[in-house]
Formats: structure tokens, C-alpha cells, sequence
């Protein structure tokens, strides 16, 4: 908080020496004597920049714009008279002179907006009205409030990447042998966390005062992080909506997903707060335990998912895999998108163990086609509202009840399923390990990747493929490494055929 507090007075500091002689422009921050570095080296501004292509100075003043637009009235006005920002000329309300508004001297424009302060506040629709200022009282608490609101803003502004996009009609690095191009196929959306994963790999889990020897690793991982890696490695064009941190771990998370060909320019960089670490303790079975170490201000809210780029992401995607560790709010803002499309995507859900208040996300079940989890996760979402949980078959039964297309149940290696086509449980061989950390990661991608490619709902050997899937996943080490080729579930798929 102290950065951040810092960051703030410098950047107020900046601003309201910029507004003396004509206001806030690119063509001033090149020339002027002040130190604007505080405000070039913001991340709101670096990322705007980039974004568009342009330098850090020509990004401030469109930027600077985009946020005052936020403020409460009053703090809006007197920015934008102030670093002449322009925001009523090109359509001044009635009785506005914009030529005096936005004049080239500071004293005029304060005295402009002094004089016309009743008509503008009511010309943008300020409900009460302030009382008129003079242009002395202006100078005092009014010009501090709206410069320190507006700075705050611009210190903390979050911001999605948007530094690279990949161009999807390159051919897939890591599917170059495959059958399969990236053009072939609609862009799979993935909603989840992106962390940095702690491994701790020890012969065995020790209990309360115990002790045992191990060795550690460190790697970019998380629930939507596996999920998207997973499915660009199997070919699929893939875009991950997540939030980090603007620290190196955040820079590592982006890096490394660019990498494996996902789309970054939806993930959430967050300002002055660290990217979330979990660690993670895998036993020489594969059993694992985790333990999340969160920063919840590395988190999407509702307010990202209403913007038009997330909205528009959603719709145009041919399928879309969320996972329930996200806030209540940004769940049900998804959901709730996605009930309104008259196209909808093909949806699958991953539930988490701890969801709160799950009874509130029951209207929205209907949306969703395949939702695959643990027992222990699937008991918590369709719990009876007298505290007893059910048995797998009786849980199904309640969430397919709740508008479920089909629920799989998967754990071990093993998957059960019940929807309209079948009910069932699979196993295909025995494996070496009881379990694997990215096998429900790479479970969802497979299944995903299927029904894709099918264009039709799962038949009983798209969930064996699904679950050859997890099998190929069998590692103690980096997670989200560990997600497989198609022709890697190809040769695990044929060994559990020719079994069976």
C-alpha cells in the first residue's frame, strides 16, 4: 500500500502542475520541465501504449480522458476544464462556450468553471446540484478531491495485457505432426486462475509434527492456466481470461503462456499486488495437497466481465471452460451472458470445493453442458439443503435436475458420467501413479477438444479418449508441462481400446 500511496501523490503532484498554461497534451509532456516519469512509467500507461501502438506520452491524454469519464461529476468537470481535457467539445451542452471552457490559460478556464459551474453540472446530470463556487474556493477542496480520485485512478488502474496476440493462422508449434490445424477449429475460452505453483515432491505427505525429505519446484500453473495450455497443446485455438500481478512472477505467468501459443490479451495485470503462489505438496503416488496464497486484489471482478471485449470474447467462442474458484459475482455475471446468447457455446465447468453459497448459482446450471469434477466437488454444489450430502449417482441426479447437460465424476484416473446418452464409468488400464495434479486439467481439454471436432454431444468414447488423457498426464513435477499431444493421448487411447 505504501507504493501504491506513493505513486498517487506523485502522480496528483504531476497533474496539477500540467494544468497551468494550456492543460494536459503529449506535445507538453515532451517539453515540459516537470518530471513526469512517475506518470510515463504507470502501468496504466505502459499497457495503453503498447497496446496501441503509440508512445508512453501520446497514451496519457486518451487515457487520462478514458478514466475522468469514471469520476463523480463535480471531480469531472474540474479535470477536465483544468488539463483541458475536452470531453464537451465536440457536443457543449447548451449555454457552453467550449472555446472559454478549454481556454489557453489556466485562470480562464477556472474562471469559466466557476461562472458556468450550475449549468454544467446540470448539463451532464448532477443530481443535487452544487452550490456555485468562486474561483477561490474552486482552488481549495475541489480541485484537491478530483485530482487525488483522478490520480488513484491512473496509480491503480488495472489493465489486460494486450501485448501480444497470437496470430492463430500460424500453424501450432506443438501439434506440427498432428492431423490438426489451428484454423480448423472455433477459439476455446478458458476462465480461471493463473498463480505461480510451489511443488513440493516428497516420498510421502507427512502429518502433524512430521518430517520427511523432498525436493522443490517452481512453475507457472493454476485451474485456468492447466485448462488453457491443455488445450492449445491438443491444437485448439485457446484465450485465457485470468488476472496477475504486474510483478515478475505476472510477467513469467505471460511469457510463459505466449509460449504454448494461448492468448494473452485478456488477462487482468493488476498494479502494486504480488501474483498469487500455491503451493503445492505431491507424495510419490501422485497425491497431492495444496495450499493458496491469494492477494484479493488479483482477482476479475463482475465490472471486467461487463466490458465489451470480454462480452464479445465469450460469444464468439465455440466453447467455453470456466472454473468456480472465481468470485460469486464474476460467476454469475458469466453465466448470465451466457444464458442471454442466442448462439451459445459448448460449456464445461470445473466446481470448487469451498463455493460459496452455491444455491445462488442454481438458476444458472442450466447453461452448462459437462460439468466435471471430484466427488467432494460435485457433493458441495449439489448439496441438500439440510446439510447431508448424496452419493455419486443421487448428486448427478440433483445437478441434471438443476439443468446439467451431463456430469462427470472423476477421480484417480477413473471417470464416471451420467446424462441423456449413457451412464457409466471408465477406466481404461491400470496406471503407474494413484493420481496426477494436471489430470482434471487435461480431462476437460480432451473432452473439449472432442466435442469440438465432433460438432456432437460426448458418446462413451469420447470420455475414454477424455480420461487416456488424464493417464498421459502421470507427473510429480510441472503441471501444467505435463498436458499432452494429441498423439500422446492417441497411443494411451489405443492400449485402453485393444484391452478392451
Amino acid at each position: 500500500m505504501v507504493a501504491q500511496d506513493s505513486a498517487m501523490v506523485a502522480v496528483r503532484n504531476i497533474l496539477t502542475r500540467l494544468c497551468k498554461r494550456s492543460g494536459l497534451s503529449s506535445d507538453r509532456l515532451r517539453s515540459t520541465e516537470i518530471d513526469v516519469l512517475p506518470l510515463l512509467d504507470l502501468l496504466a500507461v505502459r499497457q495503453y501504449a503498447r497496446r496501441a501502438g503509440i508512445d508512453r506520452e501520446e497514451a496519457v491524454l486518451p487515457l487520462v480522458r478514458d478514466l475522468a469519464l469514471r469520476l463523480d461529476p463535480t471531480d469531472r468537470l474540474v479535470v477536465d476544464a483544468e488539463l483541458s481535457l475536452g470531453l464537451l467539445r465536440e457536443n457543449p451542452p447548451a449555454g457552453v462556450d467550449p472555446g472559454l471552457l478549454y481556454a489557453g490559460d489556466l485562470g480562464e478556464r477556472r474562471e469559466y468553471l466557476a461562472e458556468r459551474w450550475a449549468v454544467l453540472h446540470e448539463a451532464i446530470g448532477a443530481q443535487p446540484v452544487p452550490s456555485t463556487l468562486t474561483v477561490r474556493s474552486l482552488r481549495g477542496a475541489p480541485e484537491r478531491r478530483a485530482f487525488t480520485e483522478l490520480a488513484a485512478q491512473l496509480a491503480t488502474a488495472s489493465v489486460f495485457d494486450g501485448a501480444h496476440v497470437i496470430d492463430f493462422r500460424e500453424p501450432a508449434r506443438t501439434v506440427a505432426a498432428e492431423a490438426v490445424t489451428a484454423d480448423s477449429r472455433g477459439v476455446v475460452t478458458v476462465i480461471g486462475d493463473a498463480v505461480i505453483d510451489h511443488m513440493y515432491v516428497v516420498d510421502r505427505i507427512p502429518g502433524p509434527g512430521g518430517t520427511t525429505r523432498g525436493s522443490y519446484r517452481e512453475h507457472p500453473g493454476g485451474k485456468g492456466l492447466a485448462r488453457a495450455v491443455a488445450a492449445a497443446r491438443l491444437g485448439l485455438r485457446v484465450r485465457l481470461i485470468s488476472a496477475v500481478g504486474d510483478d515478475d512472477a505476472g510477467g513469467r505467468i505471460l511469457e510463459y503462456l505466449r509460449s504454448e501459443r494461448v492468448d494473452t490479451e485478456l488477462v487482468k495485470v493488476v498494479p502494486y499486488a504480488p501474483t498469487p503462489v500455491t503451493a503445492v505438496i505431491v507424495a510419490g503416488t501422485g497425491a497431492a495437497s495444496t495450499i493458496g496464497c491469494k492477494d484479493e486484489r488479483i482477482r476479475l471482478s463482475a465490472q471486467d466481465l461487463r466490458s465489451d471485449a470480454i462480452r464479445s470474447a465469450i460469444a464468439a467462442s465455440e466453447a467455453v471452460l470456466l472454473t468456480f474458484e472465481q468470485p460469486t459475482g464474476v460467476i454469475e455475471q458469466v453465466m448470465g451472458q451466457l444464458r442471454s446468447l442466442p448462439r451459445r457455446p459448448l460449456v464445461v465447468v470445473h466446481p470448487a470445493p469451498r463455493l460459496d453459497r452455491p444455491q445462488y448459482l442454481y438458476q444458472h446450471l442450466g447453461v452448462v453442458d459437462y460439468l466435471v469434477g471430484g466427488d467432494k466437488d460435485l457433493h458441495a454444489l449439489a448439496m441438500a439443503s439440510d446439510g447431508v450430502p448424496a452419493n455419486g449417482e443421487q448428486t448427478a441426479t440433483r445437478l441434471r435436475a438443476l439443468g446439467v447437460g451431463a456430469v462427470c465424476a472423476i477421480q484417480d484416473f477413473r471417470c464416471a458420467v451420467w446424462s441423456d446418452q449413457l451412464s457409466d464409468r471408465f477406466q481404461p488400464f491400470p496406471t503407474a501413479l494413484d493420481d496426477s495434479v494436471g489430470a482434471h486439467a487435461a480431462f476437460s481439454a480432451a473432452l473439449v477438444y472432442r466435442l469440438v471436432s465432433t460438432r456432437r454431444p460426448a458418446a462413451r468414447k469420447d470420455y475414454v479418449w477424455a480420461t487416456a488423457a488424464m493417464v498421459a498426464t502421470q507427473s510429480i513435477g510441472d503441471v501444467p508441462g505435463a498436458m499432452p499431444l494429441v498423439s500422446e493421448v492417441e497411443r494411451i487411447y489405443k492400449l485402453a481400446t485393444e484391452e478392451h
